[in-house]
């Protein structure tokens, strides 16, 4: 895994070393193995690389890498699994290649070359984001892997146009603004996640999944995405398209499963993987072992609190595979001192609270080996979500409800009161209560008075529910949640919730989580469950494969019983979180009062303090938990004052 950075400034600017070689500093996290860099004074083009030997450790796979004919060169990040093959085709196409050495970076040189920039997308199985340069038709290609594994930014300050791995290293050009786009603040506050294709800063944008862009003209001009794989086509094409039973379908998903685990081996470094005993992870971790000669190398972080503790469940699980596992069991106190580093790690406000237990096993991992497989993507896949059948349930039961009788309702249950109807529960048997009914019934109201199961379902996922209202001179920008016309391309609530999360929650959260919080101790992540062979059956697999018994995950689970028993998995699911909750009214309340203090928040002017500091006065006394809300000011304020130390 490594990191890339550049810049092509027009004919009033001018390049130097020192400057690139401060980019790609600030990123040396990503590839603290080698660095290389190269300037076109002519062009007045840099480009840097900072490499995480993975495959090919010795100088062979240096970049910036030269094609044989000097037309071309390419800094690039992450893994092609299938580049073994890819060569092998060439060598059938294109007669005799001259190999320097094994790297998959001289293997996408080469297709680059041969097959061009879309064909040779196409035919990528990896995670990525490469820059090539042409210095015959003097442009540049940025482009980015299907699902959004890996990161890449790019936009233009003044004179200069600017691309990255992540943010920071753009910081350090002599033409970088850095002016806070409120819209993006709103979707972030909404979201806890700023998703593509917007950044927080005015002007500089995230390459959305699936797509290249081509910037010619000295940075000048730069192309509209283009797409090379269409994720909601494959999904429209794909839905219940499968005639095959249950034996052959689980056939099938567990040979690709398999390939996609096998490929994902691939390694001239110390390889394991993080469990938490959950489907995903497991049944990863057993593939691996399956084709593994020796223990797979896995790891967990234990927490003392029960509500947030796998650890028991995973050690059992490794134990039944015969992995080498290592657990470690934090503190509150240690889980919350890496709270000052998330700024730095993430570039952007981000504020799932999961980023700090994904940081923790990241380096505990690192200890150990320098790659770690995954398990995300498996919800998504395959209806793995509570959420989604809370959500179908909910909207079954509305939909033919008359609007203005839902208006009615959702009044009386925001004017109940949860606290004392909560509080009186006792009078009823135990399964029978609910817990937080004051933080619920408001919710439940919000719901009801939504028009559409997408509407339903976005309402569940989102934080601030007017975060324009919040944030100062701010528009909301509309995401797929608003695009009815295309969602009506897929058959129903279900396929479009699943689709809503691949395009937006799983690249903007959850592979940002991991991408960040991975290379931040130099380890490389990697997500077998989203090959895109993987992603592609699963697509044509009916919902009945998915969701059967008020199960999700039914074909998936076919899969895993196959290595392990089904009694050491059917258990209640818990979230990978910790209580911040709890933190923010114990240990974490003075360092978030200091950060949510009135007078503060309204001389920086991006928020209205009114409805930040009720929300703070009744998460503090328990009369409401606020803390999800509350995190994500939080983490943007933490963001903001981390800024300003930098440019101070």
């Amino acid at each position: 895994m490594c990191g890339l950075v550049g810049y092509w400034s027009d004919n009033s600017g001018s390049i130097e070393q020192v400057i690139i070689e401060k980019m790609a500093s600030r990123i040396k996290h990503r590839g603290p193995d080698d660095m290389g860099t190269w300037l076109s004074k002519n062009d007045k083009l840099a480009l840097a690389h900072r490499r995480l030997s993975i495959l090919d450790l010795s100088p062979a796979g240096h970049q910036p890498m030269h094609s044989p004919c000097g037309r071309y060169i390419l800094i690039y990040n992450g893994e092609i699994y299938n580049h073994l093959n890819l060569r092998a085709d060439l060598e059938k196409e294109g007669g005799h290649f001259k190999w320097q050495g094994h790297s998959d970076t001289e293997t996408l040189l080469a297709a680059l070359r041969h097959w061009g920039v879309e064909k040779t997308l196409q035919r990528l199985n990896g995670m990525f984001a490469f820059v090539l340069w042409d210095a015959s038709d003097r442009t540049l290609v940025l482009a980015r892997d299907r699902m959004g594994e890996k990161p890449l930014y790019y936009g233009r300050c003044g004179n200069t146009f600017l691309f990255a791995s992540e943010l920071k290293s753009l910081v350090m050009h002599p033409d970088w603004v850095g002016a806070i786009d409120r819209d993006a603040l709103a979707l972030y506050m909404k979201h806890n996640y700023v998703p593509a294709p917007w950044s927080i800063y005015q002007g500089i944008k995230k390459l959305p999944p699936a797509h290249f862009v081509i910037v010619n003209d000295g940075g000048r001009k730069v192309s509209k995405p283009h797409c090379y794989w269409d994720l909601l086509q494959i999904a429209e094409q794909g839905c219940n398209k499968l005639k095959t039973d249950e034996k052959e379908a689980t056939d099938e998903l567990d040979i690709l499963l398999r390939d996609a685990v096998c490929g994902r081996m691939a390694s001239d470094v110390p390889l394991g993987a993080f469990l938490s005993g959950g489907f995903d992870s497991t049944l990863v971790t057993a593939l691996m072992q399956v084709h593994s000669a020796s223990p797979v190398k896995t790891f967990t972080i234990g927490f003392h609190e029960t509500d947030y503790n796998e650890a028991t469940h995973a050690k059992k699980v490794a134990r039944y595979l015969g992995t080498d596992h290592t657990e470690l069991y934090v503190t509150p106190e240690e889980a919350m001192s890496v709270i000052p580093q998330l700024p730095t790690i993430w570039d952007e406000p981000f504020s799932d609270s999961s980023q700090i237990p994904t940081l923790l096993v990241s380096k505990l991992a690192r200890q150990h080996v320098t790659v770690s497989l995954s398990g995300d993507g498996g919800d998504e896949l395959f209806y793995g979500y509570h959420r989604y059948s809370r959500c179908q349930t909910i909207w079954h039961k509305l939909r033919h409800m008359p609007l203005p009788v839902r208006r009615v309702l959702a009044t009386i249950l925001e004017c109940l009161p949860g606290e004392i109807l909560e509080r009186s529960q006792y009078v009823i048997p135990t399964y029978m209560r609910m817990a937080h009914l004051a933080d619920r019934l408001p919710k439940l109201a919000d719901l009801i008075t939504e028009t559409t199961g997408e509407a339903v379902y976005h309402r569940m996922v989102t934080h601030w529910k007017n975060p324009a209202a919040l944030v100062h001179g701010s528009l909301e920008p509309k995401l797929l949640f608003e695009e009815s016309k295309l969602l009506s391309r897929l058959p129903g609530l279900p396929q479009r919730m699943m689709f809503l999360d691949s395009m937006t929650y799983l690249p903007d959260d959850i592979l940002t989580k991991v991408d960040r919080a991975s290379m931040a101790v130099s380890l490389e992540a990697r997500v077998p469950l989203l090959d895109h062979r993987v992603i592609e059956f699963a697509w044509r697999l009916p919902l009945s494969m998915k969701y059967q018994d008020g199960k999700g995950k039914w074909l998936f689970r076919k899969v895993l019983y196959r290595y392990i028993p089904r009694k050491l998995m059917e258990r209640p699911k818990k979230g990978f979180g910790v209580p911040i909750d709890e933190w923010l009214r114990g240990p974490l309340r003075e360092w978030a009062d200091e950060l949510l203090n009135e007078r503060q928040l309204r001389e920086e002017g991006f928020f209205n303090p009114d409805p930040i500091r009720k929300m703070w006065k009744e998460h503090v006394s328990n009369k409401r938990r606020w803390h999800y809300y509350l995190w994500d000011v939080l983490m943007f304020q933490a963001w903001l004052k981390k800024q300003q130390e930098i440019s101070s």
